[in-house]
């Protein structure tokens, strides 16, 4: 794990030289991307590297199974990972297409051949039942305008005894970055409300699933869950 671990945050600093505003600022890799790590969300370095580890933790070392990344954004997060991991099969959706040419286009300049790539909705999942054996998600559920289908859909395709894991916005956990949620982030369109809180996030995934672990980082809620075996 600590081989991955620094190979992974190596990989989001090399990210800094050619980063887009957003990937700079998920990798906490540029200078404008570390000021809104710090002004928004109330996170340094030490805080970024530790919600995003959490947030990943779900997805062992050597994984080779099936995994589904939804939504994949450009990929900055995860490619990294995937690359350590040739011997999974790994599916990766979004709903906008600009988003997923970009996580593609990574993925082939990485090398990663294990990876396809699905534009898709999260409320209406193009899968079957059971067909995954990790579900990940990374700062997608703040945004997603039908939550409650994303909840069902996300828990349908697992295969009981999977895991469900990664990480989003939840109110409370940081007044300054309820404050910019609320005036820029939801009037642009970003951030979709109703949003969690840490209880009502483990009442929710409690119902859902057998185990359920929860770690917060100032307003970013960490989840890894597993689903009921049969």
């Amino acid at each position: 794990m600590t081989d991955r671990r620094s190979e992974i945050r190596n990989a989001y600093k090399q990210t800094g030289g050619h980063a887009s505003f957003y990937d700079g600022m998920m990798t906490y890799s540029t200078f404008p991307g570390k000021a809104i790590c710090r002004i928004v969300w109330n996170m340094d370095g030490d805080k970024n590297a530790a919600y995003l580890e959490r947030a990943l933790s779900g997805v062992p070392e050597g994984f080779a199974g099936k995994l589904l990344e939804v939504p994949v954004g450009t990929g900055v997060l995860t490619m990294p990972v995937y690359r350590s991991l040739p011997g999974a099969d790994i599916t990766c959706l979004d709903y906008s297409p600009d988003m997923m040419a970009a996580a593609q286009a990574r993925a082939e300049r990485m090398g990663i051949g294990n990876a396809r790539f699905v534009q898709g909705d999260v409320g209406a999942l193009p899968f079957d039942d059971g067909h995954f054996d990790v579900v990940l998600s990374l700062n997608g559920f703040h945004a997603f305008p039908d939550k409650e289908a994303a909840w069902r859909e996300t828990c349908r395709v697992l295969r009981p005894g999977g895991t469900f894991c990664g990480c989003f916005y939840v109110q409370g956990g940081c007044a300054r970055t309820d404050w910019f949620i609320k005036h820029l982030y939801q009037p642009k369109g970003f951030f979709t409300p109703p949003y969690e809180t840490e209880a009502s996030l483990k009442t929710r995934l409690s119902k859902l699933y057998a185990e359920v672990d929860v770690t917060c980082f100032e307003g970013i809620a960490c989840f890894r869950c597993r689903k009921a075996a049969l």
